[in-house]
């Protein structure tokens, strides 16, 4: 077995997978726990019962392997069945059975399954190679077979054919009949009447419709319009406003439509025209109920059961409903969609795996081609190998098999993956067969004429500046808005937008476009999309040269005049972008010599110009006001650093307000030895792991090569590179620091103390008002949140070590999450009578209520989070007691942690908040890592700007959050509460999941 690469892990997921590495025979409850809270997360496994899942965290194994493995060999008999947790794996396939000219025909991602070729020993239909670093749970061919006997009706969505469910088998050469598939593709829904809801919607309808027939009955009755009666009838816009009345989950309008929706397409709600898309608007919709002649109003039994029901109704159309409403806009022919809905399609192109590559302008394009596509029944063919392409398919629900005749199932490709577009790119035959290997599958495609018109219209409107025969600047030509000329007509200009280019010619154009008569970020989003990400392809010891070089540049030819002109805009843009590049790097600045005093140098010369240009003048005023900050804090900082006293997370120093910690501060930190003994070191945050070990082999006097190691609570342990800078962020919240040689790796243990709380919660705790927690929490939370340089989240992205910089500030703000969240799972798993377990259920659905209404969603999500960890949502008699009130609740704190369409649910409600906001930083992490990961940034050796621009609107959504200072509730503020303060700054908390796990077995036995 590979062992697994703990670096590149956090202690959490480290725990599963020690647990995946025990035999399985060893593993007890408290393992199977940890690893299911793990697996429930794997898309592959989402529709698998929990007595399956239970299953295959007994017999399963954990797998990483590195970027260019072989996992098998086509033509080789097979022994394991595998799920990929992470990473991709390349399929290869050869027609001569030879290894070398073998041709790539998928890509399999995260969620996807392979291998079952074991459960008849028929040979491997392919290749399989680690196109990155990749982590998969592997089966063995005897355990695969024993779940497949028992569990096969469930398993048989996630296998290919002939295993899966098909309506005609598929192996070898014999392929199913291709289905007739409609050519109006926007019409892919038949008319409702002939289609049966599922009993689920059916159900929602019957609430619906009896809880406005028992508060708002006039809703519902016959409607005359042009001289036509329309029985028992509701009109669109009605049904909107009276959701929106009805239900604090909705948020928009557009909302409601979706949930209206889901009804109209399962024919629970038509439209009395056999209208297919819902609308707010004065049309009319009746209720299948109401479509028979002897439709009764609900008795005095349904109305009260409608109204218990209601909620949750809503809740469950509302996460169902933009997926609905998305399928409404995509049915519309392209010609018309409003600008709000290629706005809504575009948004959801964003987060498609197979486009994240493009450019903002073909998604763009892209938005107003597409064309929704939908397969009721597994089985159907898309398109035989060796018929012409003819349209490009991006997989939004379900999944297909990919087969080539002679061979058979070659692989699968799921939701977020493409196919069919190589093509139409070589205008050569279809090089495979694409099945439906479940029902209900639903695909975006672009005929093939408009994707080479869009190829076509990219090409054309894209300009290059070519210097010694060699591209150095490509722009994009799009429409600008018009201007009226002096005569009345109105003609229109172009703007021309970066795309990719040298560092220098990039920086050389948008000085030169930069419009002086405006605010900086208002006319020069570039310029400060460049300031902001400028370091991933321009170091500061290569800018601060170049802005010097450009602004002591002079015109070259013209008059007297014109070069004087030339050199007055071209001094004044110079000074503008340094000055808005001071800004945004502010404190970071300090920390490069060569940083400050280019900027000393800058001043001097702008001073010098003055006497010959006295129109820089107010700009030198302004630039030595701006700039007076940096250069003295940076001759202070010189003379004294800060001293962090102990841990970062611990220690009285947590009771101060938090001031941002720079790289050269230093920090006193206890490292151990194996015996728990420990010495102090002294060493700057940003110091190397090369720096800290040398620190402690001249405390301890030791000549012997040492390593420095971060051992967590339950025994996991990271061996850091020497390389590495500022680990002590990374510490767990219970982690600490040890230094060894590599043979004694295997004696470390975990001290005492970072076992953690051993004490339920504290009595004072409970007596605490569940409004100042959240109010404390929230203000130090700001605090924390306030001192994180925006820059920070892209040299987490990027990597510090590459770039030379720490993150020490997002480390914390971060680590801060975790401790919430431990927080919440350790109260409640301490408690150990139930009737304070319900109590204090209570009392955390109340702080997310607070922290949510203080916008500090950080915290929010963090205590929800918590609230759903293995360890406390196996309390069912806790749950159990917990009235229906604070069950709803939770319930909407769910649906807007829900992560289907990339958090649609959570990005809506943000959207609509004004700052100062808490984000929900793992998040934004997680936009930063998609865009990183999903676009190279460097293209034919030109930096990827298109890249930086997506960065950097990440970026400015911290920048946002922060535009208003966080102002303290008056009222809170005024009752000070320093008992609270100090609470909910020190919490005592247990990170081993291990031990959660035990300690609420032993509060609520499983039940047999």
């Amino acid at each position: 077995m590979v062992a697994p690469r703990t670096s590149s892990h956090s202690s959490e997921s480290v725990e599963w997978i020690i647990c995946l590495d025990k035999r399985p025979a060893e593993r007890s409850g408290e393992d199977v726990d940890i690893i299911l809270a793990r697996l429930k997360n794997v898309k592959a496994f989402e529709r698998f019962p929990p007595s399956l899942l239970q299953q295959i965290c007994l017999c399963g194994f954990y797998e990483c392997l590195e970027k260019g493995i072989t996992l098998y060999r086509q033509g080789d008999i097979g022994t394991s069945w595998y799920a990929v947790l992470s990473g991709s794996l390349d399929v290869k396939v050869s027609e001569t059975s030879s290894y070398q000219d073998a041709v790539t025909i998928c890509t399999l991602g995260s969620g996807t399954a392979f291998g079952e070729s074991i459960l008849d020993n028929t040979p491997r239909h392919a290749t399989i190679v680690t196109g990155e670093f990749s982590e998969l749970l592997r089966i063995e061919q005897r355990e695969f077979r024993s779940l497949w006997e028992k569990y096969h009706q469930c398993m048989a969505g996630l296998l290919a054919p002939p295993y899966g469910v098909m309506e005609t088998g598929c192996s070898g050469d014999s392929m199913p009949d291709k289905e007739n598939i409609s050519n109006n593709s926007f019409v892919s829904v038949s008319k409702h009447q002939n289609k049966v809801p599922s009993e689920k919607i059916l159900r929602a309808g019957k609430i619906l419709r009896n809880a406005i027939l028992s508060g708002a009955p006039h809703m519902i009755r016959d409607r005359k319009y042009h001289l036509k009666t329309y029985r028992q009838c509701c009109v669109g816009t009605e049904l909107v406003d009276w959701q929106m009345q009805q239900s604090s989950c909705i948020h928009s309008r557009i909302q409601a439509v979706g949930s209206w929706q889901v009804l109209l397409e399962e024919g629970v709600l038509n439209h009395v025209d056999q209208e297919l898309s819902f609308q707010d608007k004065y049309l009319f919709y009746r209720f299948l109920d109401d479509e028979q002649e002897d439709a009764h109003p609900p008795g005095e039994a349904e109305r009260k059961e409608s109204q218990e029901e209601l909620q949750d109704t809503l809740l469950l159309l509302s996460q169902i409903g933009p997926d609905a409403h998305m399928r409404m806009i995509l049915r519309k022919h392209p010609s018309e969609r409003t600008a709000d809905d290629l706005e809504i399609i575009y948004e959801e192109l964003l987060h498609i795996k197979a486009l994240s590559h493009l450019s903002t302008t073909v998604k763009r394009e892209l938005a107003g081609v597409l064309i929704f596509e939908s397969h009721a029944k597994a089985g159907t063919v898309l398109f035989n190998q060796g018929e012409e392409g003819t349209s490009w398919y991006i997989i939004l629900k379900g999944s297909v098999n990919v087969v080539i005749y002679g061979k058979g199932v070659v692989c699968t490709l799921h939701e977020g993956d493409d196919f069919g577009k190589l093509a139409l790119v070589n205008d050569a035959p279809r090089a495979a067969s694409i099945v439906l290997r479940e029902d209900n599958c639903h695909f975006l495609t672009v005929d093939k004429e408009d994707f080479n018109r869009i190829l076509r219209d990219v090409e054309a409107n894209t300009v290059r500046l070519k210097e010694h025969g060699q591209d150095v600047l490509v722009l994009e030509k799009s429409l600008g808005s018009s201007r009226t000329s002096s005569h009345g007509a109105s003609s229109s200009h172009y703007k021309y937008k970066v795309m990719s280019g040298t560092p220098e010619k990039i920086l050389e154009h948008l000085l030169e476009m930069m419009r002086l008569d405006s605010p900086f970020t208002e006319s020069d989003s570039a310029l400060d999309d460049f300031v902001l990400t400028h370091c991933v392809f321009i170091p500061n010891s290569q800018l601060c040269p170049a802005l010097m070089a450009h602004y002591h540049a002079e015109a070259l030819q013209g008059s007297e005049q014109e070069k004087r002109d030339y050199t007055l805009n071209n001094k004044r843009r110079v000074i503008r972008l340094v000055m808005q590049w001071a800004a945004v790097h502010g404190d970071h600045l300090q920390e490069e010599d060569s940083s400050v005093a280019f900027l000393e140098e800058f001043v001097t010369a702008v001073s010098n110009d003055v006497k010959a240009v006295p129109a820089l003048r107010d700009q030198l005023a302004e630039l030595q006001r701006s700039l007076e900050g940096n250069t003295d804090d940076a001759r202070v900082s010189k003379k004294k650093h800060k001293v962090l006293l102990r841990q970062f997370s611990m220690g009285d120093e947590k009771l101060q307000k938090r001031q941002p910690i720079k790289s050269k501060d230093e920090i006193l930190l206890k490292v151990y030895c194996c015996d728990h003994t420990y010495t102090t070191i002294r060493v700057p945050v940003g110091a190397s792991v090369r720096e800290a070990v040398g620190a402690v082999a001249d405390k301890l006097g030791s000549a012997e090569d040492l390593l420095l190691v971060s051992l967590g609570s339950s025994g996991e342990k990271v061996i850091f590179k020497p390389n590495d800078v500022s680990v002590f962020s990374t510490l767990t919240i219970n982690g600490r620091l040890f230094a060894c040689r590599r043979d004694q790796l295997d004696s470390l243990t975990p001290l005492p103390e970072q076992e953690g709380s051993s004490t339920g919660p504290l009595a004072s705790f409970e007596l605490m008002s569940s409004k100042d927690v959240a109010y404390h929490m929230t203000s130090y939370d700001w605090e924390l949140f306030h001192c994180v340089h925006e820059l920070e989240l892209l040299y987490h992205t990027f990597g510090r070590q590459t770039l030379k910089k720490t993150t020490v500030n997002l480390d914390l703000f971060l680590r801060r999450f975790n401790e919430i969240q431990f927080w919440v799972i350790t109260e409640m798993c301490l408690c150990s009578q139930l009737s304070k377990r319900v109590q204090l259920l209570k009392k955390f659905i109340k702080i997310a209520a607070h922290c949510k209404e203080y916008r500090n969603l950080n915290a929010f999500f963090a205590v929800v989070m918590g609230l759903s960890n293995p360890a406390v949502c196996r309390l069912s008699q806790t749950w159990e007691k917990l009235p229906s009130k604070f069950k709803r609740f939770y319930g909407e704190f769910e649906n807007l942690m829900d992560p289907s369409r990339n958090h649609k649910a959570y990005r809506l409600t943000v959207a609509k908040l004004e700052p100062p906001i808490i984000p929900f930083m793992p998040l934004l992490i997680k936009d930063m890592t998609f865009t990183h990961e999903g676009n190279r940034t460097f293209i034919d050796y030109l930096v990827n700007f298109e890249k930086m621009r997506m960065i950097a609107n990440t970026l400015k959504i911290v920048r946002y959050c922060r535009s208003h200072a966080f102002s303290p509730d008056s009222t809170q503020a005024i009752k000070n509460h320093p008992e609270v303060r100090t609470y909910v700054r020190q919490f005592k908390v247990i990170d081993n999941q291990r031990t959660l796990s035990q300690l609420s077995h032993g509060l609520e036995p499983r039940r047999s």
